[in-house]
């Protein structure tokens, strides 16, 4: 699908606007992308993971700080392992590469330490805010690198819900924390993977100041298109986006183990000052 009519249709559930500028294939990989959560085991080529990680550092970093690392995982062993910890999601086992991204403030405390210099604001909450930025970044543009070579991806958030254990397995050092996951690899052409509807952007488009209200309109036309969505594509998801979205944050219990994610990042060796 390259037509940009098609895809904007495809994102919004309709035609949202007509663009005047010219098309090209980033905004095509771009609004193409989709989670693909079935995979061939077929080997990626040689040179893949370096050209991704190519792509990961050439996005903006803050004060180039590179606050961030990776880990690439392609031993199954360590794939179905890390699969438990993350709900037992099949595709972590299927694809033939597995990267973990992590924020990482371990190499600035360790250069650190070689000059003989302090490193007091590493203890700060901001700092691994910017590590987590720092990772998210690099991760995204991995992934359209990733989805431009014809490969697909997914994300794996539940890697939060027991994060001790994944430093464990990926032996971190203290002050690293792994982020997310992203499954990388062939998708499986038997099983179809549609373009998901979001939100209208009169829902997250403000100009110039925030309005909070005027987006109930939005929203309300929103859960009518993503049901329909649902329905076409056979998903087992009750209500509409509204609902779902209000059940996942309805309880403690619905955040999987992440609750305790202070804990978590002290004993990985994050302060949070």
């Amino acid at each position: 699908m390259t037509n940009p009519t098609e895809l904007l249709q495809s994102r919004y559930g309709e035609i949202p606007f007509n663009p005047e500028i010219k098309w090209n294939d980033s905004l095509t990989a771009l609004l193409s992308h989709r989670s693909i959560r079935s995979y061939l085991s077929n080997p990626l080529p040689a040179g893949t993971l370096e050209l991704l990680i190519a792509a990961a550092q050439s996005a903006s970093t803050s004060s180039n700080l590179q606050t961030w690392s990776v880990v690439a995982v392609e031993d199954q062993q360590r794939k179905e392992e890390l699969s438990k910890l993350a709900g037992n999601q099949a595709h972590i086992k299927q694809v033939p590469l597995f990267l973990v991204w992590l924020a990482d403030l371990a190499r600035l405390g360790h250069v650190a330490d070689s000059r003989g210099l302090s490193h007091d604001a590493l203890e700060y909450l901001e700092m691994f805010v910017t590590a987590t930025v720092d990772a998210a970044l690099a991760a995204q543009n991995a992934t359209v690198a990733a989805e431009s070579i014809g490969l697909g991806t997914v994300y794996i958030g539940a890697l939060r819900n027991r994060p001790e254990e994944v430093a464990a397995i990926l032996n971190l050092p203290p002050s690293v924390f792994p982020v997310f996951g992203l499954c990388v690899g062939y998708p499986n052409p038997e099983v179809a993977a549609a373009i998901k509807p979001r939100l209208p952007q009169s829902a997250v488009l403000h100009r110039e100041t925030y309005k909070l209200a005027e987006q109930e309109e939005a929203i309300a036309h929103y859960n009518n298109i993503i049901k329909e969505f649902y329905t076409e594509q056979k998903m087992d998801v009750a209500g509409d986006w509204s609902e779902h979205s209000a059940e996942r944050i309805a309880t403690v219990e619905s955040l999987r183990g992440r609750d305790r994610l202070r804990e978590a990042l002290n004993n990985l060796g994050f302060q949070l000052l």
